[in-house]
């Protein structure tokens, strides 16, 4: 495991969103949001020995389910306070999700981004209109960059992941799969700073008690899981270097941690390798494209860290933003 050290500040201290935040969401997505797909694999079946169901968010809008927290948060704000522009910062997907949703409100958006980030989510984010400021992940300090434009330009910061409207958005994703393929025994979410976990477990938790939610993220970033082990919020010593970008988070949110934590007794990691199996997978026998973090959830299905012989398995395929170079070596290397 990764050296990890105590979180001095306090969290929430209580869940940040209710199922009734996840429903007015869905009210506000409606009809701009995709309401995207849910494939099934016999092979995957035979492989696993579950029944399972993958809700295809790499093809949402901007191609992650990112999109969802992203719209809901600008549609959220006063008018007023819309106007004067967003500002946030992220390796890519909530990056484009800001930077789209912006446009659609026509405000501004400025995002702070890594200099590392995969060059077909910066091109995106650019093409959407907003603009970018660049940063060195390993030695600058993002949100204090993103709080630094946003008083400069009298802008509203849009987090990632620590926002009741981005993560009531992002649960819209489970509130659909559920709704699309009923009963479910298990619900395998990717997670990194926790918006999507909070959000799908948050509906998925209500509308089915008995469902396990489980949490995945990379070994090399396992901060969730030391995290769970240490009953208490945790903080990586560095940067996770993993395949994985849209999970290269360090700590559990504040606001995401006191909402998970009742919800998911349960996280696992998954090695790069076994993410490049699962993104092989889906493309060879479902014909999908996800990115790595789009398809550590169902590394975790498929190299056996979680068992879903028998059961009703649905899998979160988060993003499919992953450049052509990227996708033909991760197939290589797989």
């Amino acid at each position: 495991m990764a050296a990890v050290h105590p979180i001095e500040t306090p969290d929430l201290g209580h869940p940040a969103i209710t199922y009734d935040d996840v429903r007015a969401a869905a009210v506000r997505l409606a009809g701009v949001a995709h309401r995207t797909p849910v494939a099934t694999n016999r092979h995957l079946n035979d492989v696993t020995g579950a029944s399972v169901f993958l809700k295809q968010e790499n093809l949402q809008r901007m191609g992650a389910f990112k999109f969802r927290g992203g719209y809901n948060a600008i549609n959220a704000l006063d008018p007023a306070v819309r106007a004067r522009g967003v500002v946030t910062n992220s390796s890519g997907n909530h990056a484009q999700a800001i930077a789209l949703s912006a446009k659609l409100h026509n405000t501004p958006a400025w995002i702070v981004m890594p200099e590392d980030a995969p060059p077909t989510k910066l091109a995106a984010t650019r093409g959407y209109g907003a603009e970018v400021i660049l940063y060195d992940r390993y030695t600058g300090d993002r949100v204090a960059i993103a709080n630094a434009v946003a008083e400069e330009r009298n802008a509203t910061v849009i987090p990632p992941y620590d926002n009741p409207y981005v993560m009531a958005g992002q649960g819209t994703t489970a509130l659909e799969l559920i709704e699309d393929v009923g009963e479910l025994d298990l619900l395998l979410v990717c997670v990194g700073g926790g918006g999507l976990l909070a959000g799908c477990a948050t509906a998925a938790k209500h509308l089915l008690p008995t469902c396990e939610v489980i949490g995945v993220e990379p070994e090399a970033g396992d901060d969730w899981c030391q995290s769970y082990i240490a009953g208490r919020r945790m903080k990586l010593d560095e940067v996770p270097r993993t395949i994985a970008d849209g999970q290269q988070t360090e700590a559990p949110g504040a606001q995401t941690w006191p909402t998970i934590r009742p919800l998911v007794q349960r996280f696992v990691s998954v090695t790069d390798d076994e993410i490049k199996a699962a993104m092989r997978l889906l493309y060879e026998r479902a014909k999908i494209v996800a990115e790595p973090s789009g398809a550590s959830a169902l590394a975790a299905l498929l190299s056996g860290k979680v068992d879903g012989r028998g059961k009703r398995v649905g899998v979160t395929i988060s993003g499919g933003n992953v450049g052509l170079a990227q996708l033909c070596k991760i197939m290589a290397d797989a």
